[in-house]
């Protein structure tokens, strides 16, 4: 199974929640907590607390979205083909070093400083079509908070012959000896409902 492109992109984007999080705080002005905070735009007298807030909150809000799909997609995603796990070594690192890395890097990016918000959204761009073309799109941190898991497994059909090897992202824990439905996509088996399988 294949990402279209642009849900591809949408779940890129809910990887990066944290980071326009982060954004968001630093575009914040705080020097306006000392007077009385406007929140109705709509009012001409009035303006939102913040420097650039059409960048910081458009791009918060449109993340907070991209992850809402990624969350929807995986949902519609049915497992059908079952599998026997043999080996399962789960990997708590891998999802996390796709992102911090990035986050960090960009801690004195600001939506004032035109250079380095384009420099960053060229970078983002890169980072998209790498993780499209290298089949790891779906490999998104978020996900560690609401209970995916990344493996590496050795696993076999049931019916079939042969042991073969994979990452797996699965919503919950799995176990060696059992099986599970599962479905591929690009480079990563899914499976979705760990409590549906059979011992």
């Amino acid at each position: 199974m294949q990402f279209r492109i642009l849900t591809a992109l949408a779940i890129f984007l809910g990887s990066y929640l944290p980071l326009s999080f982060i954004l968001l705080a630093q575009d914040f002005a705080y020097e306006n907590l000392s007077g009385q905070i406007c929140w109705a735009p709509w009012r001409d007298d009035c303006a939102l607390p913040f420097k650039n807030p059409f960048f910081s909150i458009g791009i918060f809000l449109a993340c907070v979205m991209c992850l809402i799909v990624t969350l929807v997609s995986l949902r519609l995603i049915k497992p059908k083909q079952e599998i026997l796990i043999k080996e399962a070594k789960h990997v708590p690192s891998d999802l996390m070093n796709y992102t911090l890395p990035y986050v960090v890097s960009f801690m004195s990016i600001s939506y004032q400083d035109s250079g380095k918000f384009v420099g960053f959204v060229v970078f983002l761009v890169w980072m998209f079509w790498i993780s499209y073309k290298s089949g790891q799109i779906i490999l998104n941190p978020m996900l560690i908070v609401l209970n995916w898991r990344l493996y590496d497994v050795s696993y076999e059909y049931v019916g079939g012959s042969g042991v073969q090897k994979a990452n797996v992202l699965s919503k919950g824990s799995i176990e060696a000896g059992k099986r599970y439905f599962q479905v591929p996509i690009q480079e990563i088996l899914v499976i979705t409902d760990t409590d549906s399988s059979g011992g």
